[in-house]
Parts: structure tokens; sequence; C-alpha cells
């Protein structure tokens, strides 16, 4: 899928079309979700469009292709996996089997919290629901933990995209060689400003 055709969907089913293309990157990482993200925030300064209904679609549609790939691992093994990437299927997902291998093995090194981290690395971000699936990591706290890192991912990109206005596809191609600095910076200013919320409501 193109760019072109990427903004073209958007423009033309809104909050729908944006989660269903995050969906569909969760689950086949070719689409960029920078490029979504970022053309979203860019489409809430020129149509109808809300920041906020952009982020909560966004991160629906990220949670539904998340819970597909960790409902598929709970089914299928990881050779059963690599053996279907193997095949037609890989070239046509632009996925290889060692994909897998790669986000399993970031899974056993950081545990559940790979779920959370993992929404920032790219391909890990989506092939990472496989392994939490497979080993049968409880559902509820994969939620949680899904919900919560596509929460910052989304809201990062599109607050950019608001930002950028018509400069998007200039900071984007900025955002795609600095994105975790970006999302670090950013989480920690979050931190601070809720830190000095707290501390100035205290009495």
């Amino acid at each position: 899928m193109d760019q072109q055709t990427i903004i073209d969907f958007i423009n033309a089913y809104g909050y729908l079309g944006v989660a269903g293309l995050i969906a569909i990157e969760t689950i086949f990482p070719p689409i960029p979700s920078e490029l979504v993200l970022t053309f979203t925030g860019y489409l809430t300064t020129t149509s109808q469009l809300s920041i906020w209904g952009a982020i909560v679609a966004a991160t629906l549609g990220a949670y539904i292709g998340a819970v597909v790939l960790y409902w598929l691992g709970r089914l299928l093994n990881a050779e059963q996996i690599e053996r279907w990437l193997a095949g037609r299927w890989g070239k046509i997902l632009h996925l290889k089997a060692s994909d897998v291998a790669k986000a399993e093995a970031y899974f056993r090194r950081k545990g559940g919290w790979a779920v959370f981290l993992g929404r920032f690395v790219p391909v890990v971000r989506s092939l990472i629901s496989l392994p939490a699936g497979m080993v049968k990591y409880p559902f509820a706290k994969f939620s949680w933990l899904t919900l919560s890192g596509t929460l910052i991912w989304n809201t990062v990109l599109i607050l950019v995209g608001h930002y950028a206005g018509q400069a998007w596809p200039t900071i984007l191609t900025i955002v795609e060689d600095w994105l975790i600095v970006i999302v670090v910076v950013v989480m920690i200013s979050g931190l601070i400003w809720l830190g000095y919320k707290y501390k100035k409501q205290r009495p």
C-alpha cells in the first residue's frame, strides 16, 4: 500500500479508516504507522477529526490488531509460525521467520514489559504479541500493557503531525530517524508535568 493510497483512505473513511489502517499495520508491519499517524495528526487541523478522537481510533485499531496476533500465538507454536512465514505468506507480508525469532527473544529478555516496550521498536512492535500468546501471558496484563504502549506511541505521532501542519511530510522523515528519542522526551516531560500538577495540588 503506497503513501497516496493510505492518505486517500484516511481522507475517505476518517476515524474508521485510521482504526482500520492501524489494525492492519499491527498485523502486517510493512504499512508504516508513522505515516498513518502523522498524516492523521495533520488532518486534525484541516478536517472534523479531533486529536482525541484520532488517538482513540488509532489505539483501538492497534489493540484489535495486537489481540489477533496474541490469539494466533495461543493457537500456533513458534515452529508452525516460522514455517508459515517461510512460504509465500512471508513474501506477501514482507516478514521472515527470523523476525518472529527476534520478537520471541525480545519477549523472553524483557518479560511482560516487552509487550509495552516493544510498541516503540520497528517490526517487534507488531510481532511482540505472538510470543506473548505462545507463552500464554495473562490476557488482562497483555491488554493493559498493549493499550498503554500504543496510547503513548499514537499520541506522540498524532501530536507531531498536528503541530507540524502542512510540513508533516518533512517532519515525518525526521521522526523516522529520531522517533525513540522523541517518545522518551515526551514521556519524561509528561511525568514531570504530572509530578508538578500533583505537587501543586497538595496542601
